[in-house]
């Protein structure tokens, strides 16, 4: 009788133990290390393909730059005044161009050995198409050239009125004082004729916020320049703004 009992406790403490292997989840097997990514093989220097993007951009030659890039050369190649393919399109006003190095990725930021930049040339030139195709790389607006200034400031010297109208809308800063002590107000009043584009440029810089109260270096105001020079119709737009 012992024996038997003893057998049937063996048998149901087995048949236990394997009911309980059987309800025991199991474990997923651990995942292979992983795998070390291999980097990309770096892009090799292809000078040849760089001079090509440089000649082609400043030419404003849309398929030979197109090829250029399609043959390696660097979008931020640079000629001898550190000038990148983006900046001689830019100087040169070919917009469809500079579109397609935008979309490469060039940087309208970047500065020759001028302080040049492809966004800040636009004031200088007028080219509210140049300033149209460099919005979509997101260019600093308070970036400055050698003399200090955005490049709303040239565009009030040059009474580049369309483009004026076109560079107050971004937002950028319409009293941004230069290294000469001028904002784009003073130099369309200082360094204008008073003819009717520095008109039109004095009264959208004046309706977009423009402070007619900011005085030069020698203390002057724009109106005070305005009188002096005889500029009879800016000096009533800045009158009329005081």
């Amino acid at each position: 009788m012992r024996t038997a009992a003893l057998t049937q406790r063996v048998a149901l403490g087995a048949f236990a133990a394997l009911a309980l292997a059987a309800c025991t989840p199991t474990q997923p097997p651990a995942p292979p290390p992983p795998v070390e990514q291999q980097a990309a093989p770096a892009q090799q220097p292809n000078p040849e393909a760089d001079r090509q993007l440089l000649a082609a951009a400043d030419s404003g030659d849309l398929a030979q730059v197109r090829a250029a890039l399609a043959a390696g050369a660097d979008v931020e190649s640079r000629d001898e005044h550190q000038r990148t393919p983006l900046l001689l399109a830019a100087l040169a006003d070919h917009v469809d161009v500079a579109r397609e190095l935008v979309a490469a990725g060039a940087d309208p930021d970047a500065q020759d050995d001028r302080r040049d930049s492809a966004f800040l040339v636009t004031g200088v030139t007028g080219s509210v198409g140049m300033l149209e195709a460099l919005l979509p790389a997101n260019p600093d607006f308070a970036l400055t050239n050698r003399y200090g200034g955005t490049a709303l400031i040239p565009a009030g010297e040059h009474g580049h009125v369309d483009y004026i109208r076109a560079a107050v809308r971004t937002g950028i800063d319409v009293n941004h004082v230069n290294d000469l002590g001028w904002t784009a107000l003073l130099e369309a009043v200082v360094l204008g004729d008073g003819s009717d584009r520095y008109q039109q440029s004095a009264q959208i810089l004046v309706d977009a916020g423009a402070d007619v109260d900011i005085r030069d270096r020698n203390g002057v105001t724009a109106l005070q320049h305005a009188e002096a020079d005889g500029y009879t119709e800016i000096a009533r737009i800045l009158r009329a703004a005081a």
